[in-house]
Order: structure tokens, then C-alpha cells, then sequence
């Protein structure tokens, strides 16, 4: 195609005819010069790019055009030398399409990057600050990665700062990366003020997971161990802000703020915050980091010292210096345990056993002592105690009296008698424990008069367990009070006084049966016996079951001891009343007693009616042994004779495994009588409770007895009565499930053992064949005579029983 100046402008081949006819046709159809573009792919680059040009010409606003000729311009300098004038050519063509595809993020990243790889930093910063202003802020985050890699690959840390700092406008969520690279790269000063503004945040959320403390942890460290780089801000102000903030890590933020003025050089500053947090701190963990970061101190404050005094020789004053720097060092390992214990006690000032480990941490320093004491009652708070608040005025009392002071002692007991304890028992303790000290004193007068004083009723009674009111208008019912006074009026004082007290101590209802036996032990000491009886008639009014089992017990002992039978209608009446309601459980002993009443001083029959009621009353698991003193007396006293109708009943009445014993005596006795069918109906009798497999040994005496007395056809019977026996409990379900269990189980006799050949019987016809088996056992059982052995007729029996054999053999005839 020629040109105006006769030059051709564009050369053809003949296959691009087609292309360029449709191309004539349609010359803004970005399909038709696609279509030309790819077919020339493969063609010279120069032909290819004068094609792009031509179509951008016709078409200077479409994108693709624009991506695919710059895509191909930047592939055709790949891995050519960046100082080649065809890498301005591109970026030429870059800005060209810049003119049109300025809103374009994709051109602007590709041009970007491609500068970039071009290594002209400067030319490249300022076209990344061309996107920024052209495109639109919500295209902006496609930018800032590429831009913030290009800035933090430079090595210009200030113009990635100033990159940084414009991007943290908009997006200041990402604080955490340029804190990152400030860090990496040197600049900790602005990497503190950053962290400390993004700690003060209250809404700023980690992107890298991390809470508020674990940053705030960050700063801490950061400011401490860099002392000399952070000048912006008051390091001391930010740590203390923390502690106020996070109370549950004070050791850590105690022991950064120290180590911020170790590192500083402010060895002065950084033991007075050691001190302030060993006195501050309330836990023991925060404790312990900080007195080993302190302890740790010293002993690299020492170590240097040793080292500087070894190389510039002795001399006195560093001596001095360093003799000074290891007492310091052992006075804080000394004071450790005294530190513990204050923490434990800033945790709870009401704990009164810890007050009472720090008075002996004290040992040895009385005036120490004296003032922990006069802290403790002073802080401690009855109502919110931890531990008997009254324990610390008794111990805090009886440091006065060990020193000889009861002047002193007495009025440190009259201030705790004053004191609105929560619990009566604690001022009841206090009034005994103030008692004591005067008794070890002999002073018994004084220690009547404190009790006395004690028990007085208030000029407002108050119930014992009513919390509205102090306890010193309910400590009159304390019966720990009552107790010792009357302990010590039944020492020191009068029968009357004594009397008086115990009186009053049942007429205010709060006595114990052990009380009521105290009292009636000591009126019968002194010779009044219905006195004391009146007393045990007391504490059964006010006492019931189980409780009042000791009162009646003891009274109706000492009741029979006193008057034997001159009273027995009085006795019956008292036994009958204690028995009236009694449990079951505690009725063994008393009616055992009632009926020993009943042998010595009335009658037997009365006695066999008591042993009668008995077995019937006691608990269940001690009727056996209720009816064997039953049977036991009546042999002694009517004869054995008189016991068949007793064992007649136990047999009814007892279980199974105890009626068997029974049954087994009552035979045993019956035979010793020579009552042979009365053992026998016995024995047969109690063969219906005795499965074979389970009570051999009844089987085994039945049969030893129809050896000694029987003859073939009681055995014979015996023998029968067994089978059937055993048959009623294999017919059981427990015992049904057990032999079938056993029979598909036994590796000698299995199922098919019983049946060969019928594998596939029902259980119905395996009980059958089970029951055919036992049959068969027991015809083997059966007595057999010997041929050897000859019987001569017997006038005494018609059988005989031979040793060696063991089986009884027909006379011979």
C-alpha cells in the first residue's frame, strides 16, 4: 500500500488480505482486530506491534486491546538488560495508555511492577503516588501491598516510614506490620509511641490475635529493654498506668519498670520498685516473680561489685561497699517468709491463721510480737473470719501469762469477752480458756466468779441460734461454759451449789444425756439415790429415742443394783415404760436385762414371757442370737424338753440359713432324748430349704444319723426326698439358667453328651434329659450289698452297719 510520499507504509502478505478487507469493513470492532492479532501471534514482533498500534488508533479506549499490547510489549523485553532503550519504548507505552486507562488498577499495578523490576525507585515511587491519586479509594487496597513491598525492600528506611504513615490513615488496622518493620529496621522510638497508641485503643483489634495485655506486654518489654532508644514517652507513667489496668500481672510489669531503670543505670530507683512491689503485690505468684527478679538483682549487683574490686585491687571503702551490698542480700533472703505472709494476708486481712504463722515468724522479738497481736485483733473482722477470731485474744492472752504478766493477760481476756464474735462457741471458748488460766494460777475463787459471771442470764434473754442478737446476751446457754462450771463446783464448791447448777443447766434445756448421767453419778456419790433416780426421770422426759438409750440403760442398772427385787413392781413399770417405743435396734440389751431381773428377783415364767417378747422385738439380725439365750435359759430352767415348742417357733420365724441351724439342734437334741421320728420328721423337714449343692453338709449329718438309726428303707426314702429336692430346684429359673449355662459351657458334658444326635433339642426337652441324668446318678447311689460280707441277725436291730463298707446291709437270712 503505497503512501502520499510514495514510500510503502505497510507491507501485506496475501493471507492477511481477509483481515484487512473485514478490518476495512469494521474498523471499530475490537473483535475483528483480535482476530487479525492472533493470527499474526506467530509472526515478526515489529508487524505485530504496528497492528496493536493501529487498532489503538481506531480504538484508543478499549482495555483489552490496551492489556493485551502492553502484555506483549513487556513479554518481548523479558530477560533483556534494563538499560536497553526497548524498556523506555514500554514505558512510553505505558503513559500513553495511562491517558485513556487511567482508572484502570490493573494498568497501574502492571506499569508499577514493571518499573519496579526496572529498579528506578524514584520513577516508581511517584507512579505508585499517581495510582493512589487516580484510582478511587476503594481500589486502593490493590496498590498499598505491591507499594508497601517496594517501600520496605528499599534501603531508605525514612521513605518507607513516610509510605507507612500515609497508609496507616486510612487502614490503621495494620498498625501491627509497621510496628513490625520499625522494629525491624531500628526505629524504636516511633515503634513505642505506635504500640502505646495502639494499646490506648480501646477498639483496635489484633489481626495477629493478640489481646490488649499481650501488646501492652509488648510495650512493657520494649521501653524496659531499650531504655536508651525510647525517648518519647514516660516509661514510668505507661507501666504504672498497667498496673492499675491489669491487676492479675502485676510480677511481670513490676519486674519490667525495674528492669527499665536497670537498664538505665538507676540502680537506686530500681530497688525502691522492688520494695514497693514486695509490699504491693497480692498473690503469691506476682510474689514470687518478683522476689526472685529482685534476689537475682542483687546477686548480679554483687557479682559486679566483686569483679570490679578484683581488678582495680582492695581497698577499704569498696570493701565497706561490698560487705554492705551481701547483708543487704541476706536480710531480703530472711525477710522471705515474712513477705509471704504479708501477701497472704493483703489477700485476706481476715485470715487468722495466717496471723498466727506471722506471730511465730516473730520468735524471739516480744515486741514484735505484741504489735502483730495488737494488729491482728484490731483487723480482724469476727464477722468475716476465716479461722476462730477468738483464738488469736486466747493466744494473745497466754503470751502475757508464759511472760508473768496476768494483769496484762486478765485484761486482754475482759477486752475479747466484749467482742461480737459470729458464733457463741468462740466467747464461750474465751470465758473457759479465761477460767483455765486462773485455775493453773489456783486461783479458784477468781475462776468460780468468771464462770459465774459467764452463765449469768442477760438483762435481755435471747435464743442460742437467734443471729440478730449479739452473743453475749445467748452465751448463758452455752453448755461448754455450763459444763466446766460444773465441773469445778463439783471440785471446789458445795453438794448444793453443785445441785444448783446442774438444775439449772436442765431447766434451760440444754443438757446432754451424758449431763444427766453426770448429774445422777454425782447425787448417788453423795448418798441420795432417789435424788439421782429423779435426775435419770429428768433426762427421759427430755430426751427420746436413740438418744435416751444411755439414761435408760444406766438407770435401770443402777435401779437394780440399788434394790435388787424389795422393788420389783417398780422395776417391771420401769422396764415396761422403756420398752415402750424402744427401737428395735436398742432393744436387745434391755430386755436382756429385764428378763436377768426376772431369773434373780420374780419369776421364771415371767423370765421366759421377756425372752418370749424379745425375739419378736430385737432386730432382725439378732433374732438368731435372741433365740439361742432363749433356748439356752429355758434347758437350764425347765429342762431341754421344754425347748421344742422355742425351736418349733425359731424354725418358723428365722431365715433359711438360721431356721437350717435350728433345725439341725432341735434333731441333734431330739436324738440325744432317743426321739428317732421326731429327729427324723425334723431332718425331713428342714430338707425342703437345703439345696444338695449348696448344704452338703446337712445332706451329709442326715445321712450319717439313718446310718446310726435307720434302716434300708429310710435311707431309701432319704434318698428320695434328696432327688426330689434337687429336682424342685432345678426347676427354678436362677437354677434353670445355671445348669444351662453349665451345660453349654462344660468342655467333659456338652449338649450333645446328653443328647447325641440332637443338637437342635429346646430347653424344655435339655431339663428332661439333665433330670433323667441326676436319676441315674442317684440309682447309683443307692446301698448295694457285697457278696463277702455276711450279717448274723441282731436281737438289738434288724440291721447292721458295717465300718469298712459304710453302708447298712440287709441280715442274712
Amino acid at each position: 500500500m503505497p503512501s502520499l510520499n510514495g514510500k510503502p507504509d505497510v507491507l501485506f502478505e496475501e493471507d492477511d488480505l481477509p483481515y484487512e478487507e473485514e478490518i476495512i469493513r469494521n474498523p471499530y470492532s475490537v473483535k475483528c482486530w483480535m482476530r487479525y492479532i492472533e493470527f499474526k501471534q506467530n509472526g515478526a514482533k515489529s508487524i505485530l506491534n504496528m497492528i496493536y498500534e493501529r487498532a489503538l488508533k481506531e480504538l484508543p479506549g478499549s482495555y483489552k486491546l490496551w492489556y493485551n499490547y502492553l502484555r506483549e510489549r513487556r513479554k518481548q523485553v523479558k530477560g533483556k538488560c534494563i538499560t536497553e532503550p526497548a524498556y523506555e519504548e514500554i514505558n512510553n507505552c505505558h503513559e500513553r495508555a495511562l491517558v485513556f486507562m487511567h482508572k484502570m488498577p490493573r494498568i497501574w499495578l502492571d506499569y508499577c511492577q514493571f518499573l519496579v523490576s526496572q529498579c528506578k525507585i524514584t520513577r516508581s515511587r511517584r507512579t505508585f503516588d499517581r495510582a493512589l491519586r487516580a484510582l478511587p479509594v476503594t481500589q486502593h487496597p490493590r496498590i498499598w501491598p505491591l507499594y508497601l513491598r517496594f517501600a520496605r525492600n528499599l534501603p531508605l528506611p525514612e521513605t518507607a516510614i513516610r509510605v507507612y504513615r500515609r497508609y496507616l490513615k486510612l487502614s490503621p488496622e495494620n498498625a501491627e506490620e509497621y510496628i513490625d518493620y520499625l522494629h525491624s529496621c531500628g526505629k524504636l522510638d516511633e515503634a513505642a509511641v505506635r504500640l502505646a497508641a495502639v494499646v490506648n485503643d480501646e477498639s483496635f483489634v489484633s489481626k495477629e490475635g493478640k489481646s490488649n495485655y499481650q501488646l501492652w506486654h509488648e510495650l512493657c518489654d520494649l521501653i524496659s529493654q531499650n531504655p536508651d532508644k525510647v525517648n518519647s514517652l514516660n516509661v514510668g507513667a505507661i507501666i504504672r498506668g498497667g498496673l492499675t489496668r491489669f491487676t492479675d500481672q502485676l510480677g511481670k510489669l513490676w519486674c519490667s519498670l525495674a528492669d527499665y531503670y536497670i537498664r538505665s543505670g538507676h540502680f537506686e530507683k530500681a530497688r525502691d520498685v522492688y520494695e514497693e512491689a514486695i509490699l504491693t503485690v497480692v498473690t503469691v505468684r506476682d510474689f514470687t516473680q518478683v522476689f526472685d527478679s529482685y534476689a537475682q538483682f542483687e546477686e548480679s549487683m554483687i557479682a559486679a561489685k566483686m569483679e570490679t574490686t578484683s581488678e582495680l585491687g582492695k581497698d577499704e571503702e569498696e570493701d565497706i561497699d561490698l560487705e554492705l551490698r551481701l547483708a543487704r542480700f541476706e536480710q531480703l533472703i530472711a525477710r522471705r517468709p515474712l513477705l509471704l505472709n504479708s501477701v497472704l494476708l493483703r489477700q485476706n486481712p481476715h485470715n487468722v491463721h495466717e496471723w498466727h504463722k506471722r506471730v511465730k515468724l516473730y520468735e524471739g522479738k516480744p515486741r514484735q510480737i505484741i504489735n502483730t497481736y495488737t494488729e491482728a485483733v484490731q483487723t480482724v473482722d469476727p464477722m468475716k473470719a476465716t479461722g476462730k477470731p477468738s483464738s488469736l485474744w486466747v493466744s494473745f492472752a497466754k503470751f502475757y501469762e508464759e511472760n508473768e504478766q496476768l494483769d496484762d493477760a486478765r485484761t486482754i481476756f475482759e477486752k475479747a469477752t466484749k467482742v461480737n464474735y459470729k458464733q457463741v462457741d468462740d466467747l464461750a471458748g474465751v470465758w473457759c480458756e479465761y477460767g483455765e488460766m486462773e485455775l493453773r494460777h489456783e486461783n479458784y475463787e477468781q475462776a468460780l466468779r468468771i464462770l459465774r459471771k459467764a452463765t449469768a442470764i442477760p438483762s435481755k434473754k435471747a435464743e442460742y441460734f437467734d443471729v440478730s442478737e449479739p452473743v453475749q446476751n445467748r452465751v448463758y446457754k452455752s453448755l461448754k461454759v455450763w459444763s466446766m462450771l460444773a465441773d469445778l463446783e463439783e471440785s471446789m464448791g458445795t453438794f448444793q451449789s453443785t445441785k444448783a447448777v446442774y438444775d439449772r443447766i436442765i431447766d434451760l434445756r440444754i443438757a446432754t444425756p451424758q449431763i444427766i448421767i453426770n448429774y445422777a453419778m454425782f447425787l448417788e456419790e453423795h448418798n441420795y439415790f432417789e435424788e439421782s433416780f429423779k435426775a435419770y426421770e429428768r433426762g427421759i422426759a427430755l430426751f427420746r429415742w436413740p438418744n435416751v438409750y444411755d439414761i435408760w440403760n444406766t438407770y435401770l442398772t443402777k435401779f437394780i443394783d440399788r434394790y435388787g427385787g424389795t422393788k420389783l413392781e417398780r422395776a417391771r413399770d420401769l422396764f415396761e415404760q422403756a420398752l415402750d417405743g424402744c427401737p428395735a435396734k436398742f432393744a436387745k440389751t434391755i430386755y436382756l436385762l429385764y428378763a436377768k431381773l426376772e431369773e434373780e428377783f420374780g419369776l421364771a415364767r415371767h423370765a421366759m414371757a421377756v425372752y418370749e417378747r424379745a425375739t419378736q422385738a430385737v432386730d432382725k439380725t439378732e433374732r438368731h442370737h435372741m433365740f439361742n439365750i432363749y433356748i439356752k435359759r429355758a434347758a437350764e430352767i425347765y429342762g431341754v424338753t421344754y425347748t421344742r415348742a422355742i425351736y418349733q417357733k425359731a424354725i418358723e420365724v428365722l431365715p433359711d440359713e438360721h431356721s437350717r441351724d435350728m433345725c439341725l439342734r432341735f434333731a441333734d437334741m431330739e436324738s440325744k432324748l432317743g426321739e428317732i421320728d421326731r429327729a427324723r420328721a425334723i431332718y425331713s423337714y428342714c430338707s425342703q430349704i437345703c439345696d444338695p449343692r449348696m448344704t452338703a453338709t446337712f445332706w451329709q449329718t442326715w445321712k450319717e444319723f439313718e446310718i446310726r438309726h435307720g434302716n434300708e428303707d429310710t435311707i431309701r426314702e432319704m434318698l428320695r426326698i434328696k432327688r426330689s429336692v434337687q429336682a424342685t430346684y432345678n426347676t427354678q429359673v436362677n437354677f434353670m439358667s445355671s445348669q444351662m449355662m453349665k451345660a453349654t459351657t462344660n468342655a467333659t458334658g456338652t449338649i450333645s453328651d446328653l443328647a447325641p444326635g440332637q443338637m437342635g433339642l429346646d430347653d424344655m426337652k435339655l431339663l428332661e434329659q439333665q433330670a433323667q441324668q441326676l436319676a441315674a446318678e442317684a440309682e447309683q447311689d443307692k446301698p448295694k450289698l457285697k457278696e463277702k460280707i455276711l450279717f448274723v441277725r441282731s436281737v438289738i436291730h434288724p440291721y447292721c452297719y458295717c465300718r469298712q463298707t459304710q453302708e447298712v446291709a440287709k441280715p442274712f437270712k
